[in-house]
């Protein structure tokens, strides 16, 4: 227990970096990922095609895979990004496809007769899914999402893993190998420290549901 208490600063910075890399991507994965699922949707053959397959490649390919991509091909044949940034942009290629996936089940539950009903009036594509579907949608996928968003957290364990970005599994693997006989202790902080992101995100869910619930 000592050990946990004399390397507080050292959590401290392994939680702001996993709690950043959270946030930004989960931010940057959701637009990625409500631009995938409209195009999954859309009336053009084209766009349906580049959603579906980036979304089955990049969804059953190892997130290992994409960090290694974006840390050490991109740099060959694009530009290179430091190390925080680069995490943040594998993270939210792997978990746009997630969040997909996800909006997709909420448009298509979602009757037909409302689209339908849009373009009578002469709604485009792009006015219908924004207006009309997607608000519609929210109430039924905010659990799920915020799911993704929870695996997302546990995911950014891998930029930590071997990709130059100290976050909290950097302190997993850190400090053990000063404090070898109190590792339990030490890894016990670190599990500790992700259920403070983990569990207000599940809590707040719960909120939401309730104030889109009232607004219904």
């Amino acid at each position: 227990m000592d050990a946990v208490l004399e390397n507080l600063p050292l959590y401290w910075q392994g939680f702001r970096t996993t709690l950043g890399l959270t946030l930004a991507s989960a931010l940057v994965s959701l637009v990625l990922g409500t631009v995938l699922a409209a195009c999954r949707v859309s009336p053009t053959p084209v766009l349906r095609a580049f959603g579906t397959t980036y979304v089955e490649l990049v969804r059953n390919t190892p997130l290992t895979v994409v960090f290694y991509g974006v840390t050490f091909v991109m740099p060959l044949v694009l530009l290179g990004l430091d190390p925080l940034p680069g995490a943040v942009l594998a993270l939210s290629l792997y978990t746009s496809p997630f969040v997909c996936e996800v909006i997709r089940s909420g448009v298509n539950a979602i009757p037909v007769g409302q689209a339908e009903a849009a373009r009578s009036l002469g709604m485009t594509f792009g006015q219908t899914l924004t207006t009309v579907v997607l608000p519609q949608s929210v109430r039924g996928v905010l659990p799920p999402l915020v799911n993704v968003f929870i695996a997302l957290t546990k995911n950014s364990s891998v930029a930590g893993g071997g990709f130059y970005v100290f976050e909290l599994f950097g302190v997993a693997r850190r400090l053990p190998n000063d404090y070898p006989a109190d590792i339990y202790w030490l890894l016990a902080g670190v599990a500790l420290a992700y259920l403070v992101i983990t569990i207000p995100a599940g809590q707040l869910v719960g909120v939401l549901e309730r104030k889109v619930a009232v607004l219904r």
